[in-house]
């Protein structure tokens, strides 16, 4: 019989190890973005933040 409980663990394991990684890697693109020289911030147009919708 499958051990549920030792599935789960390290199902939730690999699962906290997956988001450390994308979370460390959106942290470094930020840092990198914020320390280039042209970091600027602009808001983006209409057009661009249109959403259909059948999406909302």
């Amino acid at each position: 019989m499958p051990d549920y409980e030792e599935m789960y663990l390290e199902l939730f394991r690999a699962t906290e190890r997956a988001i450390n990684i994308l979370v460390d890697a959106q942290q470094k693109a930020e840092e990198q973005y914020l320390s280039s020289p042209e970091a600027t911030v602009s808001a983006l147009s209409d057009a661009v933040l249109h959403v259909p919708k059948s999406l909302l």
